[in-house]
């Protein structure tokens, strides 16, 4: 039997049920106001003590840090109930997991509030602050915690009056609840769509898209029998494979990729593109609508009320306020300037398509057509073809490359744990002490060059019912120790992915595009794992400024567009061939094919995002509409349908911690371009380099500003000539023009 080190801390995913776990997230809130009622005891008396001045914090400096880091203790409890809580309500939804998960929330909220709006907390941070002299002997890590927590209060409303404060409150409590409903009505409506093919229809797709819409079609036959759609007779006609389409990722992209029937791709980028809308006929299990219009208009206009109680202008003012950018117009310059150096490529590259779709007698290009012809020129310009080259990434080829380039970066090491025990009854495995949600989940601990435990991590990767879509790393556990109670924990995390799942007996097979996100999100993770910093708010991931949160994610897909990283993670499923020179050199020539007019597509959600929160007063849904059909006029260089309500399911900024935040996609990546040339300059594998990106990023996580890690590791200010570079926009007049604006920027 395999043991783990008590350090590690991991789930008993057995025991992880819904009522537990809300017992346990109840009792967690509980134990900790019971800790802020004693502050409160403790400071009134205080207050009424004469020999007190009551001007002043009333709690010398060590008393206050004491007491910050016993209320920190205290919060594990519901930092680890909540998040199996949270984590399973993504990857493994149902009814009674998302009830109990919602109906937590706004005592969460109020919480939270209190947390955010209590005096007595908020003065022990003041007093450890006004003691100047004990300040500057912390730690730097504590004392940046501190800082950081203090303008969390200010955030919170800690200063405002009674009435004020419980005004925020009520707020905070909607938002809660109306993002996790924008959340439910995406994934609903995702789940709700399928379609049953005519063989007709299935002209032109591969035989790994058939095996997908066949696996969809074994799915859609168990729900129809499940919800007594269909009797089992009329199921048992059914041919076999009996082929669906879906809207879940893989399989969509599979239509839109290879489909020769042009209606159907039409007809599954329609009902995509107005998931969650009024064009959107689905309704939940309780014949509610899942129209998310209502919803985003009110999330706009409580932020806006948020804002305005803390005394800003907008909202986007309150998002920008803990970030590297330093407000709403130094980031829609730096949107649009980096819009004008991508529109001449973009211009080129919609004539690249507008050319071809005449070839196959396409009078006017659409939307639906772009994938399609995208992949019909790879294969002619360049001799490459997703399908051909999708042998040569068999997962877990991929996952033992990625491990050998980070071993050869950072000379740590990865160790799975292999599972043998199915639990009877469950989709749980359990070996040892170790167990997981679902039985495509895969459990890794990360050593260090001495042998010595940094932590463990959980992949989840394919796409199932239930399950979210996208991509994400979850940094559940941070790194973490209490001298006082001699309690350490590891870092610990989650990564998830919706990855084409194994078929017809192989291991899955990736697409380079499904390479890249697991680098990206393996990125997020070392950010998390590698940490050295053990106070938990600044430990990884946390306190990182969101804008360069991305940094570490996409700096590693540079490594997924290397020859030499290439070569560590590809192997033909059946042979074990390399991936022959002529499909890499195919591959790398490829790199920026339509790079132009995906980059506009991002400076359009990022700038649409900013633009609908620094609106005041907030918009309406019809606003919400207009903004974005101006932002498209802007930016775009191809037409959208009348129809298009991508923001209905835009849960990046309506149901996660992106709103007035997306642009930190394309800022990060100037960092991570910049960050990456270092490597370019002293060879991709250099182990000085990798130590000392892993020292000065990695390992610091949010315990120093993010353009002070930066410049200590590029030994200078962020310049954006790597990022045109890399995009393909290297125009020397461009450059010259960028870098005068954007060194201001990033510093």
């Amino acid at each position: 039997m395999t043991t783990f080190a008590a350090d590690l801390h991991l789930v008993d995913f057995t025991a992880a049920n819904p009522n537990d776990l809300q017992v346990q997230v109840n009792a967690a809130i509980d134990k900790a106001n019971a800790f802020l009622d004693e502050l409160s005891v403790t400071e009134d008396n205080q207050a009424d003590s004469k020999s007190i001045d009551t001007t002043k914090n009333n709690v010398d400096a060590q008393q206050a840090l004491a007491d910050i880091i016993d209320f920190d203790h205290i919060n594990l409890a519901l930092d680890r109930s909540w998040g199996i809580l949270s984590h399973l309500n993504s990857v493994m939804s149902n009814d009674e997991i998302r009830h109990v998960h919602h109906e937590l929330l706004p005592k969460l909220s109020a919480y939270g509030t209190r947390v955010g709006q209590h005096q007595p907390l908020f003065s022990r941070y003041q007093a450890v602050v006004a003691d100047k002299d004990f300040f500057a002997k912390l730690e730097p890590a504590r004392a940046r915690a501190i800082e950081l927590a203090l303008q969390r209060f200010e955030l919170s409303g800690v200063a405002l009056p009674k009435d004020e404060q419980d005004k925020f409150a009520a707020i905070q409590s909607q938002l809660s609840t109306l993002s996790a409903t924008f959340s439910d009505h995406v994934l609903d409506a995702t789940q709700a769509f399928a379609l049953p093919l005519k063989s007709e229809q299935l002209a032109g797709l591969t035989e790994s898209g058939l095996a997908l819409l066949a696996d969809a079609g074994e799915q859609y036959k168990a729900n129809q029998r499940k919800n007594d759609t269909l009797s089992q007779d009329e199921i048992d006609a059914l041919p076999t494979p009996y082929y669906v389409a879906t809207l879940n990722i893989p399989v969509y992209l599979a239509v839109m990729t290879y489909a020769d029937d042009r209606q159907l791709r039409e007809t599954l980028y329609r009902a995509y593109v107005t998931r969650a809308s009024e064009f959107d006929d689905h309704t939940n299990n309780k014949g509610e609508s899942l129209n998310n219009a209502d919803v985003m208009s009110e999330i706009l206009d409580l932020r806006e009320k948020k804002a305005k109680l803390l005394g800003f202008s907008n909202y986007a003012e309150v998002s920008l306020s803990t970030k590297m950018a330093d407000n709403v117009a130094e980031v829609e310059t730096f949107l649009r300037n980096l819009a004008a150096k991508a529109t001449p490529t973009a211009k080129e590259d919609l004539a690249e398509l507008q050319a071809c779709a005449r070839d196959y007698d396409i009078a006017e290009l659409q939307p639906w057509d772009s994938a399609y012809l995208a992949e019909k020129i790879k294969q002619s310009k360049f001799s490459l073809s997703q399908e051909e080259i999708r042998p040569y990434f068999p997962l877990p080829r991929v996952i033992d490359g990625l491990f050998a380039i980070v071993e050869r970066l950072y000379s740590i090491t990865v160790k799975e744990q292999k599972f043998d025990d199915i639990v009877e009854g469950t989709d749980t495995i359990s070996t040892g002490t170790v167990s997981r949600w679902h039985n495509d989940v895969r459990f890794y601990q990360l050593f260090d060059s001495d042998d010595s435990l940094i932590g463990g991590f959980y992949f989840d990767l394919f796409a199932r019912s239930g399950k979210r879509g996208g991509a994400w790393m979850s940094g559940f556990q941070a790194r973490y120790r209490h001298e006082g109670e001699d309690y350490e924990q590891l870092p610990v995390c989650f990564m998830v992915g919706n990855f084409t799942p194994a078929l017809d007996g192989k291991p899955s097979l990736l697409t380079h595009n499904e390479v890249l996100t697991l680098f990206h999100e393996f990125g997020h993770g070392l950010h998390h794992l590698l940490t050295q910093v053990s106070v938990g708010d600044v430990a990884g991931v946390n306190g990182v400024e969101w804008d360069a949160v991305e940094l570490p994610s996409q700096f590693m897909e540079n490594w997924a567009w290397d020859s030499e990283g290439i070569a560590l993670i590809s192997s033909h499923v059946e042979t074990d061939e390399p991936l022959p020179k002529d499909k890499l050199e195919a591959l790398l020539a490829a790199k920026n094919f339509q790079s132009g007019m995906q980059t506009l597509r991002q400076i359009e959600f990022a700038l649409f995002d900013l633009l609908i929160h620094a609106h005041t007063p907030a918009l309406d849904y019809d606003g919400i509409l207009a903004t974005l059909d101006k932002v498209r006029g802007d930016i775009a260089v191809m037409d959208t349908p009348d129809y298009n309500r991508f923001a209905n399911g835009f849960s990046h900024i309506f149901a996660g911690g992106y709103a007035a935040g997306y642009y930190s996609y394309k800022w990060a990546e100037l960092l991570s371009a910049d960050a990456f040339s270092k490597f370019e300059e002293d060879g991709i594998f250099n182990p000085i380099t990798g130590k000392a990106f892993r020292e000065t990023i990695l390992s610091v996580g949010g315990s120093l500003p993010a353009k002070t890690n930066f410049e200590n590791f590029r030994g200078r200010s962020a310049s954006i000539d790597a990022l045109l570079r890399h995009s393909g926009f290297d125009n020397p007049t461009f450059n010259n023009a960028a870098n005068d604006q954007d060194q201001q920027e990033v510093g």
